[in-house]
C-alpha cells in the first residue's frame, strides 16, 4: 500500500466525516476518508432519523439533499402525551418557520457516500486507523491497515469522526480534557416495523407503566420505543407483548396504534457523555467521538453536523487567511451548543420517563411541567426552539 497525502485526514465515514469532506471540498480543501467498517455495514446500520433545520439547510447548501427533500418527511410539530392526555407543540409557528425532517441516518450516509465516490474522491472502506502520529506537529500521520497491508496517510490535520470507541478520543491526551458521564436508570427497547405510522408527527408519552415514543422512518416503516430496565433482555419481549404495551402507553381517546411485522429489536442504554476539550495540536474530534446524548432530544447526528460546521470554519480560515484563531477556539465554540443539547436532552428524558412511584414527588414535577406546556406559549416556544435546533448565530458572542 503506497502512502497517501492530503490536507485533512478524516477517520470515519459517518455523517460527520462525510459532511466534513464534502464541505471542505466545496471550500477548495482536499481530504481522504478512512473507514474501518465495510460499505455495506456503514450504509445498513439504522441509527438516528431526525434532522434539525440546521442540518437540512447545510445538506441543501452542499447540494446533497435532493433525495432527502424528495423522500424525507418534514414535520411541523410534535405531540406530547401525559397520562393519556395529548397536546401539540407547533414548531414552525413558534420558531418563524423552522422545522425538522424525518430521514434515516443510513440514508444520509448513502447519499453522501454516493456523491463522494461518484466525484472520484478517496474513501477507503475496511481501512482501520491503528495509530495517530505527530499530531502535535505540522506533519500528522495516520497509520492504517488496508487489504492486508500497512499504509500512512500524511496530512496537515486529523479529523477524528470515528465514534465513541474510535482511535481519535483514545489518542487525545487524557490530561487535556475532563470527562462528564451520566448513566440513566433505564433503557429503550426499540423496534422497526413494516407498518405505516399511526401518527403524522412524533409522539412522546409518559405513562404510569413507563415512557413510550412513536416515530417513523418512512411512509411504510414505523420506529417505536418503550422504556425498560437496564438489565432487560430482548427475548422477554415477543411481538404481541410489544404492541400491547405500546398501545397502552401511547393511547389517547379516539386514537389507535397500528401494528405490523417487526423486523428489528434492540435495547439502547440511556446516557450522556462528553469531554470539554475536543482538540490537541492538529488533532480534532467531532460527533460521537467527543459527545453522546440520550436519544430523547434527537440531537446526536445534529450535534455532529454542528461540530463539522465549526471545524470547517476553522480549517477554511487557516487555508484561506493563514489564521489559526478559529481552529484554536473550535472546542470553545462547539461546547456552547453541546451544553445546550445536553440540557435539552436531559430535560426531555426526565420529563417523560417514569423515575419513581407513580404519583410521587418526581411525578408531580413532571405533570406540572406538562401542564405548563399546555398553557404557556413561552414554555412551548423554548421546547420548539431547542427541538428544531437553535440557529448558529444564537451561540455567537
Amino acid at each position: 500500500m503506497k502512502n497517501l497525502k492530503t490536507q485533512v485526514g478524516i477517520i470515519g465515514a459517518g455523517p460527520a466525516g462525510l459532511t466534513l469532506a464534502h464541505w471542505l471540498k466545496k471550500n477548495g480543501i482536499s481530504s481522504v476518508i478512512l473507514e474501518n467498517r465495510s460499505r455495506e455495514y456503514v450504509e445498513g446500520r439504522v441509527r438516528a432519523g431526525l434532522l434539525e433545520q440546521n442540518t437540512v439547510d447545510i445538506l441543501t447548501e452542499l447540494g446533497l439533499a435532493n433525495r432527502l427533500r424528495k423522500e424525507g418527511q418534514e414535520h411541523h410539530g410534535v405531540y406530547l402525551n401525559f397520562d393519556g392526555e395529548r397536546t401539540r407543540v407547533p414548531f414552525g409557528e413558534l420558531t418563524r418557520g423552522r422545522n425538522i425532517w424525518i430521514y434515516g441516518q443510513q440514508e444520509v450516509v448513502k447519499d453522501l457516500t454516493d456523491a463522494w465516490l461518484e466525484a472520484g474522491e478517496t474513501l477507503l472502506f475496511e481501512a482501520e486507523a491503528t495509530e495517530l502520529k505527530n499530531f502535535e506537529t505540522d506533519s500528522p500521520e495516520i497509520v492504517f491497515e488496508y487489504q492486508g497491508e500497512n499504509g500512512i496517510l500524511e496530512c496537515d490535520f486529523i479529523a477524528a469522526c470515528d465514534g465513541f470507541h474510535g482511535i481519535g478520543r483514545k489518542t487525545l491526551p487524557t490530561e487535556n480534557f475532563r470527562e462528564f458521564t451520566v448513566t440513566y436508570p433505564f433503557s429503550w427497547l426499540g423496534i422497526l416495523a413494516n407498518v405505516a405510522p399511526s401518527s403524522d408527527e412524533l409522539i412522546y408519552a409518559y405513562h404510569e407503566r413507563g415512557f413510550a415514543l412513536h416515530s417513523m422512518r418512512s411512509e411504510t416503516v414505523s420506529r417505536l420505543y418503550i422504556q425498560v430496565d437496564n438489565d432487560e433482555d430482548v427475548s422477554n419481549w415477543p411481538d404481541e407483548k410489544i404492541w400491547e404495551e405500546l398501545a397502552t402507553r401511547l393511547g389517547t381517546e379516539n386514537w389507535e396504534l397500528k401494528s405490523g411485522p417487526i423486523f428489528e429489536k434492540s435495547i439502547t442504554p440511556m446516557r450522556s457523555y462528553f469531554i470539554d476539550n475536543m482538540q490537541f495540536g492538529n488533532l480534532f474530534l467531532a460527533g460521537d467521538a467527543a459527545h453522546i446524548v440520550p436519544p430523547t432530544g434527537g440531537k446526536g447526528l445534529n450535534l455532529a453536523i454542528a461540530d463539522v460546521k465549526h471545524l470547517v470554519d476553522g480549517l477554511t480560515d487557516f487555508y484561506q487567511n493563514n489564521s489559526r484563531e478559529s481552529l484554536n477556539n473550535y472546542s470553545k465554540t462547539a461546547l456552547k451548543r453541546i451544553w445546550r443539547a445536553q440540557d435539552f436532552s436531559n430535560f426531555m428524558t426526565t420529563l417523560f420517563h417514569k423515575q419513581g412511584e407513580h404519583g410521587a414527588f418526581k411525578y408531580q414535577l413532571q405533570k406540572a411541567k406538562f401542564d405548563y406546556i399546555k398553557t404557556s406559549k413561552a414554555y412551548a416556544t423554548t421546547i420548539a426552539e431547542n427541538y428544531v435546533g437553535l440557529p448558529f448565530e444564537a451561540f455567537e458572542d
